[in-house]
């Protein structure tokens, strides 16, 4: 077993998702370098896409995956999440394996290994299913679980009075592999259907369950006295969904979780609220807590934690001390000692603004770390206005001037709220930290609108609205808005969605989920045709008030699904007239910190807009989504930018030394591996967040 955990490392292989199971995203090749980068071309393109259907329509699914490499032979995901095994060295394709068409296609960032002797497998998620595929020939493994997969939401009905089984539950990020135990996190409804986020531990060889760690405790556990009494029963979420690492040595797994359902209001969960927002460790084996570190109490922001925790060792005060680090959605790194959760740097928990809206309980303090210094800003001031042009600074103060916010901790309210830490600063595409220590971090920084609204008040009697329309506030205005107009690609608007989208396709989407829209399988289909006859602007029943029962989804007796009494009545980028970040650039960043001391050794914009480069603007920077993978060449590989172009920066300096136009965006993390003597470097260039839709996987190697 040690000789495969050795051998499963980065280096001539890129065997696991971020390279190695302490997520590192670095490789010691050195055969492509600062010397010789500029002479990189394209040593192969893999067309993952689908074929156009009978009407020549295309499913617009992006790609998000971060293939691995074993032995030579590639794995990754198509857009429709057939799994594939490619020549590393050249893409030609061995073999495909096509899941169920009942499960629901999510976005899928990566794939799992394992082997035991000539027993090879890949496991891989595709809705609520784990699944098990030969890694030789693409056959399913059928003695695993039923019939080769395993439905994620085993372990969450414990105690619950409510079934789980129909809500949406699936798993974006892969898990992580401790010898023959398969480490889970899940991503689940971000509103009050959301499914609990327990953390579950799988056999690899059968399937079975081998344990369930809760993530919101119950009765006579750990963490029971941060919540209400039985608040367990309908909160829900508390999940990772943005990956996890392992420490082979110690057994010991480590992850971030996210923030309770639903988001921006927790008045019916008064309370510290762990173990929600924490970096935790976990024994592998038992799922015991080994430690627990909560770097927001009651989350009233969603500031999930975006990435696997990232495992180093570094040199404190004369000392090598093994530290987890971790990067938040508002900008933080976190810099802990592995066995103990100890900060190795200085945080401060300060008191914080409390003034919330009617039957919230924000939590008095909050922690505020020293060092490294945020990676984004942390409040948005008068002097952070846009200065692209005085057309745009005089249109974003106006806006600016009425919602202005003091305070990164400030209470979400029915004024609005200008806040970071909702796309970044940094994402789920993580980060790189090298052999010296050194972390290169990709930070998105742009300010979101918030206004909150009285659900009550959003259907009042005395302007009844139709049954549908009432659904929809209850079920997708939070994401989507009370006006159907959303928010750029990640939350896209609805107002038109008939001319791009079938009354048949908008029921499959309601039922089964999309991307990171979860399903709806848990209202009645009556419900869900009801808020396909709104959106499509066909109804033509009877308008009803709120109060009135067929207005809404049923509640259970549990107070399941949970209704919170205020809702987001706007949530949207805070922009100016031409839809550019209401802010002053960088508007996305590339950052290099020396771990061992804290200090930044870098920092530079990172992307650029075309058309206002054409205009003499200094780059700017734009958001990003994907993360970096750093070499011993000297190297600092990166893509995810709107400018649709892969770049190599150098690691010393923060200068680009190569870069190349992509067909479509890569929106994903690059990774490099080498194959008979020869490095390659591979990055999925599927497009997608409001650019045009790919298909591709594509190699790079030396001339």
């Amino acid at each position: 077993m040690q000789e495969v955990i050795h051998r499963l490392e980065a280096g001539h292989d890129w065997p696991n998702y971020g390279g190695n199971k302490a997520g590192n995203r670095y490789s010691p090749l050195t055969q492509i370098n600062t010397g010789n980068v500029s002479k990189l071309q394209v040593a192969w393109m893999y067309d993952a896409s689908e074929k156009p259907d009978a009407n020549g329509r295309r499913r617009e699914r992006a790609i998000q995956c971060q293939p691995i490499v074993i032995d030579g032979i590639l794995y990754g995901t198509t857009p429709e999440l057939k799994l594939f095994a490619l020549r590393a060295d050249t893409g030609e394709q061995l073999w495909k394996f096509e899941p169920s068409k009942d499960d629901r296609l999510n976005s899928n960032r990566g794939v799992m290994y394992w082997e035991n002797g000539a027993n090879k497998r890949i496991l891989y998620t595709v809705g609520a299913s784990l699944y098990a595929v030969n890694a030789q020939n693409g056959q399913i493994i059928n003695s695993f679980g039923n019939d080769g997969r395993v439905d994620l939401h085993q372990g969450l009905q414990t105690n619950l009075d409510h079934d789980v089984s129909k809500l949406s539950v699936t798993a974006t990020t892969p898990g992580i592999i401790h010898r023959n135990t398969v480490v889970m996190g899940s991503s689940v409804s971000e509103s009050g259907d959301a499914a609990p986020g327990h953390i579950r531990a799988f056999d690899v060889v059968t399937g079975k369950l081998k344990w369930v760690f809760h993530t919101i405790p119950q009765p006579g556990e750990f963490g029971y006295d941060t919540w209400p009494k039985d608040a367990y029963k309908k909160i829900g979420a508390v999940n990772n969904w943005s990956g996890l690492s392992l420490d082979e040595k110690r057994g010991v797994v480590y992850f971030g979780t996210g923030s309770p359902a639903s988001d921006f209001y927790g008045g019916d969960r008064k309370g510290a609220n762990l173990f929600a927002n924490c970096i935790m460790a976990l024994d592998a084996e038992t799922g015991k807590l080994k430690w627990y570190y909560q770097t927001i109490h009651h989350d009233l922001w969603d500031r999930d934690h975006p990435s696997p925790p990232n495992l180093i060792t570094l040199n404190r005060n004369g000392k090598r001390v093994d530290a987890v680090v971790q990067a938040t959605k508002d900008g933080q790194v976190y810099v802990l000692n592995r066995d103990t959760g100890e900060s190795l740097f200085p945080v401060e928990e300060r008191k914080v603004p409390t003034n919330g809206l009617p039957g919230e309980h924000p939590y008095p303090t909050q922690k505020f770390p020293l060092k490294p210094l945020p990676l984004t800003r942390q409040v948005y001031t008068e002097a952070d206005i846009t200065n692209l042009s005085p057309e745009a600074h005089a249109f974003v103060k106006e806006r600016f001037e009425k919602i202005r916010t003091d305070h990164k901790f400030a209470p979400p309210s029915t004024t609005g709220t200008l806040l970071f830490g909702y796309s970044g600063g940094a994402e789920w595409g993580g980060n790189s930290i090298d052999a010296d220590g050194i972390l290169y971090q990709n930070a998105n920084e742009e300010p979101w609108e918030l206004i909150m609204a009285e659900r009550a008040s959003l259907n009042k009697p005395e302007a009844p609205i139709t049954a549908g329309n009432a659904l929809y506030v209850t079920n997708c205005a939070a994401c989507h808005g009370q006006d159907r107009k959303g928010s750029g690609p990640e939350l896209p608007p609805l107002v038109d969605i008939g001319k791009k989208r079938s009354a048949d396709e908008i029921k499959a989407i309601l039922k089964t989920g999309s991307g990171r829209m979860p399903s709806f399988q848990h209202l009645p289909e009556k419900d869900r045709d009801a808020i396909v006859s709104f959106l499509l602007n066909q109804e033509t029943g009877p308008k009803v008030a709120n109060n009135q029962p067929n207005a809404t989804a049923a509640t259970s007796k549990s107070g399941f699904p949970y209704q919170p009494a205020y809702v987001s009545k706007v949530w949207r980028r805070f922009t100016d007239q031409n839809g550019y970040p209401g802010i002053k650039p960088p508007w996305g960043t590339l950052n290099a910190i020396d771990l061992n001391t804290g200090e930044y050794l870098w920092r530079v914009p990172l992307g650029e807009y075309p058309e206002l480069a054409k205009k003499g603007v200094p780059t700017t920077g734009t958001d990003s989504y994907g993360g970096p993978v750093s070499t011993a060449g000297g190297l600092v590989f990166i893509a995810g930018t709107k400018d649709e172009k892969i770049r190599a920066f150098d690691k010393k300096t923060g200068k680009v030394v190569w870069e190349y136009q992509l067909p479509a965006g890569g929106f994903a993390t690059p990774i490099t591996y080498e194959v008979a003597g020869k490095q390659y470097v591979v990055i999925a260039a599927g497009g997608g967040r409001g650019q045009k839709i790919g298909g591709n996987y594509i190699a790079f190697a030396l001339k």
